[in-house]
């Protein structure tokens, strides 16, 4: 109860303030009224995994009415007129071929009892349909991006099933390869590729997320998937937190070659959501306000305001902006376009109405696919096998010719009511009676 009347009192003090703060400064004033209108809907926030850091995701021992420790917090949330939030479903490159799986589970079971705890500032959303109601009630519309395609332990049906636990973006790629898509590091010569870009399986993975109406996120790949993506996607794709190369020559942000075909793929038209990141902003450890704006008139230039968003990956990066510090100053940057000659209806563009018809697009695909039984072919064997992974389901290996799939010995090659048969590897069989 305590916690609530501290977060009311604080949200009264940050509404005098920006009464104050934007009585002196029109712009200000015009990105208010404009986000009162308008959801701004960001694509990328990690405080998921600050939550994991922090406490091991134990939610009760946590306060977000008053905790300081990260970029994002009720109060700031609130005085930052944050319409809706893709949070980040995250885990590192290090639990892949591990527990990826499971932990990506209780990163999404985060996010749902973020909702229950705090349901006056919360709203669980999955379709640009929840995000305008939430926005109607004056809650933040909570859905969630798992980032990194490590997450789903190349198998389709664990895909599926993030799809029905809310899942509405996977990011094919964090910073390491999977075994069916070549991630951004390669283009930089630290790994090597591949696959060269997506493989057979990473295009599947694709053309399912489009049946399922689950976004692909194209940040944290390599320009060769980016172009691949684009070409077999049915859906528009998106990239939830990256900047413009042209701006700031990173591989995690987007060439204008990419920009233009984000802006002209036919009657699915993307989005790139700008990343606050100092490294991906001014490609050194310094940046300001003014610094991400530069990102957001370069991408309208090449690609147009069509084709914009925010994605300012709060609480998953060490380094902000002078002016963007926390969710909160994020109206500051809506006032700086303003004052560059933006149009209200481009702002408006980039604050939400972007997502939102490249939301409803991805939907109307997914309708439109409604007849399409999902794909349950799996991923060869030979392509996933590691000491962590059994071959349940895959074919004995042959006794000649053929692909070969690898085996660990001993292995059950056949069961009985009370025996079952094993395989060891110099190929003798051994029956053991139960």
């Amino acid at each position: 109860m305590l916690s609530k009347v501290i977060s009311a009192v604080y949200f009264l003090l940050c509404v005098t303030s920006f009464v104050f703060t934007s009585a002196q400064d029109p712009y200000l004033t015009k990105a208010l009224q404009l986000m009162s209108e308008t959801p701004l809907i960001d694509g990328h926030n990690d405080l998921p995994w600050q939550l994991r850091k922090l406490n091991n995701n134990q939610l009760n021992q946590v306060d977000l009415n008053t905790i300081n420790s990260t970029h994002t917090s009720i109060p700031k949330i609130k005085e930052g007129r944050l319409g809706a939030q893709f949070w980040s479903a995250y885990v590192p490159c290090t639990t892949q071929y591990k527990d990826a799986v499971r932990q990506t589970i209780e990163q999404i079971d985060v996010v749902h009892r973020m909702c229950q705890k705090y349901p006056e500032t919360f709203m669980f959303a999955t379709s640009s349909q929840d995000i305008m109601e939430a926005f109607r009630l004056n809650k933040t519309a909570s859905l969630i991006g798992v980032e990194g395609g490590h997450s789903i332990d190349s198998s389709l049906g664990t895909l599926r099933m993030m799809y029905q636990l809310g899942v509405r973006y996977l990011t094919l790629t964090h910073s390491c390869n999977t075994p069916w898509a070549d991630n951004w590091r390669v283009d930089t010569g630290t790994d090597p590729s591949e696959h060269d870009g997506l493989s057979p399986f990473g295009k599947q993975v694709v053309l399912e997320m489009n049946r399922l109406g689950m976004l692909v996120d194209l940040a944290h790949v390599t320009e060769k998937v980016m172009n691949q993506a684009l070409d077999i996607s049915k859906a528009p794709v998106i990239f939830s937190h990256s900047s413009a190369y042209s701006v700031c020559p990173h591989k995690r942000n987007v060439p204008d070659d990419i920009l233009r075909r984000v802006k002209t793929k036919v009657n699915r038209i993307g989005i790139v959501m700008v990343n606050f990141y100092n490294d991906y902003v001014t490609c050194s450890p310094f940046a300001n306000l003014s610094n991400v704006a530069d990102h957001f008139d370069h991408i309208k230039t090449v690609g147009g305001a069509g084709i914009l968003g925010f994605g300012g990956d709060y609480d998953g990066v060490t380094r902000v902006p002078v002016g963007l510090e926390d969710v909160s100053k994020v109206p500051h940057l809506v006032a700086e376009l303003l004052r560059r000659g933006w149009t209200d209806e481009e702002v408006k563009a980039a604050l939400g109405e972007n997502l939102l018809r490249v939301l409803r697009e991805v939907e109307e695909v997914r309708d439109s696919l409604n007849a399409t039984s999902p794909d349950d072919v799996p991923i060869p064997y030979d392509e996933v096998q590691n000491s962590c992974r059994t071959n349940y389901g895959y074919p004995d290996p042959p006794e000649s010719g053929g692909a070969v799939h690898v085996l660990f010995y001993p292995s059950v090659v056949q069961t009985e009511a009370h025996e079952i048969t094993l395989l060891h590897k110099n190929n003798s069989k051994e029956k053991i009676t139960l």
